[in-house]
């Protein structure tokens, strides 16, 4: 019998990637989610996940869940539906997980926990990693680190891995992003338009990942030899910048300590190497390979 696996927003962004990559892989997935996706690959079921009736159907007969279903960004509603919305679905999906059985729990919790946009405070290092002091900086950031918080204590109870994933700034090469001035840009194209400023993008240490590997760090994180509760950091091996690391850090943050930095001088300075080691997750997409 093929593995159901559920993947909870599989017709947003990240999730299209997500609910192919898995399908690829061979396992039956079923895409819950409010509305069907665009690139319909799985079967669907519409549910709203903050009723908690809705997401024990939807997870019935699944082994495992990627939950996705979110608010995917700060000020997109207000803070308190963010909040709100976010933490009642993943509590819900969580519960329901547990309630049925389900041996595994993969989720999306997000970057801008490690202090994002870093006005208030400043990286204690780079590249940053998951032992960094954690400074949400929004309510949508705060719904992320409680997920993350809840996520700990269902591991706790039930002896089953729960595993975060806190994606970097998501890009589809094929979507249109905004470039600097409002302009529209078709994916990778707006990365051009970032080189003469390296503030632009010191927001997130000019990080990004490629929905693709989103979806390769979903599979591995199904698939990895994980117990109880790991978080994990999922961004792409460069950074949207031709300038080297170093050179940003040294412009933008000079008070910084820096690091050893992999993958070479455009090395990503959102670090990586905890998935690497304990996912065996390696991202095989960058915007270079596509500008």
């Amino acid at each position: 019998m093929v593995d159901r696996i559920v993947v909870t927003g599989g017709s947003g962004k990240a999730g299209r990637s997500v609910v192919r990559t898995l399908v690829d892989a061979g396992y039956d997935v079923l895409n819950v989610d409010l509305a069907p996706s665009k690139d319909p690959v799985a079967r669907f079921m519409r549910a709203d996940l903050t009723e908690y009736g809705q997401a024990v159907d939807a997870l019935k007969g699944a082994r495992a869940v990627v939950h996705l279903a979110a608010i995917p960004a700060p000020r997109l509603t207000t803070d308190e539906v963010t909040f709100r919305t976010n933490i009642v679905s993943t509590h819900n999906v969580f519960l329901a997980a547990a309630t049925l059985g389900l041996e595994r729990v993969v989720f999306a919790s997000s970057e801008t926990l490690l202090g994002l946009p870093f006005d208030r405070v400043t990286p204690e290092y780079a590249p940053i990693d998951e032992q960094s002091t954690l400074y949400p900086e929004t309510s949508y950031a705060m719904s992320k680190l409680a997920g993350e918080s809840i996520a700990g204590q269902f591991a706790r109870w039930t002896g089953r891995p729960h595993i975060g994933l806190r994606f970097s700034n998501v890009i589809v090469p094929d979507e249109p992003i905004t470039g600097p001035g409002g302009g529209s840009y078709t994916g990778y194209e707006a990365f051009r338009t970032w080189q003469a400023d390296p503030h632009a993008r010191k927001w997130n240490l000019w990080g990004y990942v490629d929905a693709r590997d989103c979806g390769l760090a979903c599979l591995r994180a199904l698939e990895s030899d994980i117990q109880g509760a790991e978080n994990f950091i999922i961004a792409a091996a460069d950074t949207v910048m031709e300038r080297s690391s170093k050179d940003l850090m040294a412009e933008v943050f000079p008070a910084v300590p820096v690091r050893e930095i992999t993958g070479g001088e455009r090395g990503t300075l959102l670090s990586i190497e905890k998935a690497r080691r304990l996912l065996g997750y390696e991202p095989e997409h960058s915007w270079r390979d596509h500008v």
